[in-house]
């Protein structure tokens, strides 16, 4: 990967957690809040964090690393570097060009974006700031309650270019999100969801229908919001289903891969591979959904067990640095997704900000690999990991 000069300010962030005080501090506090919180008491995104650090890494000595290969293949696609954007909504809010400047950075260091479809940016423009689709980006989905309005979004991103289609699997309602009742997040004037059907931007900015329903304070009110909404078709579907509803997003395309992301366990990995899903993203949302639920690397190693080779295993969660993306592949992962660095990088310094933080995550990997004696991302294996002892002494292996 191509990096920045040697000679830089003294005060760069080396770090993620560098990026994210940065971040921290030109953020509007809605702003951050939104981003940086989970659901309910928020154990899930803390989860997502604290997993990783149980690990412990064994590293294998006196093996020819003077050449680190950190590249991976999806779909018959080759990136530099096994480490994309996950979907974040509304990243114009953060920073810069937002999606345009994520887009820019994610071609500029070779690896994938899959973009929120509740972005800033219209989707082909996103495209075309990557170079067009020879970018290889994926989009990502939420299935309405108005099949054909979701129908022509799918359409849209096919004809734009995109590679495969993201459907979030774990959102028929919206998390518990405390601060999202607080105080409602609306886009400031002029920014829209720029991908939505009837989007005026001389409107006035107002809440989605699903965080109206978030903010329910009983069933009767919880019933008004849903019947309102139905008739227009403006939720999230609920009413979704393994044996109908891939088959359904297969018929709206001719060329996307139909990847599912929002699956937890061993279970529905085996139902989704089963009813022709492409690809797999384990996630829990970033812990935004359903608290409580495992961390996503603690889910992982079932996953891989069940997929047995036959798709690819994503994982996104809890990622902050570059042995955090070792551990996920030395347990089966074949590609790893971040949120939030990606932001914080945004918010530091636009499209150039999240080249920083992809280049922090590309040497501490490449880093990692070599101190742990891995040449390639072949080479990573699940005896290189262990975990405390039970007595409190000494490494069991995995």
């Amino acid at each position: 990967m191509t990096g920045q000069s040697s000679q830089q300010p003294s005060d760069r962030p080396l770090s993620v957690a560098g990026f994210e005080a940065i971040a921290k501090t030109k953020l509007k506090q809605q702003v951050w809040d939104y981003y940086v919180s989970g659901s309910d008491e928020q154990t899930t995104i803390k989860r997502n964090r604290s997993s990783f650090d149980r690990l412990l890494l064994r590293p294998r000595v006196f093996r020819d690393v003077s050449v680190i290969d950190t590249s991976a293949t999806l779909f018959g696609r080759k990136y530099l570097f096994p480490v994309g954007v996950s979907p974040s909504a509304m990243q114009k809010l953060v920073g810069g060009e937002g999606e345009l400047d994520v887009a820019r950075a994610i071609a500029a260091r070779g690896t994938l974006m899959i973009l929120s479809s509740n972005s800033t940016s219209k989707l082909e423009d996103v495209l075309d700031a990557a170079g067009g689709p020879d970018a290889s980006f994926w989009f990502q989905i939420y299935i309405s309650q108005d099949r054909e309005k979701s129908s022509r979004l799918i359409k849209r991103a096919e004809k734009a270019g995109y590679k495969a289609l993201a459907v979030t699997v774990d959102t028929p309602v919206l998390g518990n999100r405390y601060n999202e009742r607080k105080t409602q997040l609306v886009l400031p004037k002029p920014l829209t969801l720029a991908n939505l059907e009837d989007n005026d931007p001389t409107a006035s900015s107002k809440p989605s229908l699903n965080r109206e329903l978030l903010q329910a304070l009983t069933r009767e009110e919880a019933a008004q919001i849903q019947d309102a909404a139905k008739k227009r078709g403006l939720l999230n579907a609920s009413d979704l289903t393994w044996h109908e509803t891939i088959p359904w997003m297969k018929q709206q395309t001719n060329k996307m891969k139909i990847v599912v992301k929002g699956v937890m366990t061993a279970e529905d990995a085996l139902l989704a591979i089963q009813h022709g899903a492409d690809a797999i993203v384990v996630s829990n949302h970033g812990g935004r959904q359903l608290d409580g639920v495992a961390s996503t690397l603690e889910a992982l190693p079932e996953i891989v067990d069940v997929a047995k080779g036959r798709v690819p295993v994503l994982m996104d969660g809890g990622i902050t640095r570059g042995s955090d993306v070792f551990k996920a592949l030395a347990l089966g992962a074949d590609f790893c997704l971040v949120g939030r660095p990606a932001l914080w990088g945004l918010a530091y310094d636009g499209q150039k900000g999240v080249e920083m933080v992809l280049d922090v995550l590309e040497r501490e990997l490449t880093r990692t690999m070599a101190l742990c004696g891995a040449r390639n991302l072949q080479e990573i294996e699940k005896g290189m990991l262990g975990v405390e002892r039970r007595d409190g002494f000494g490494v069991a292996k995995l």
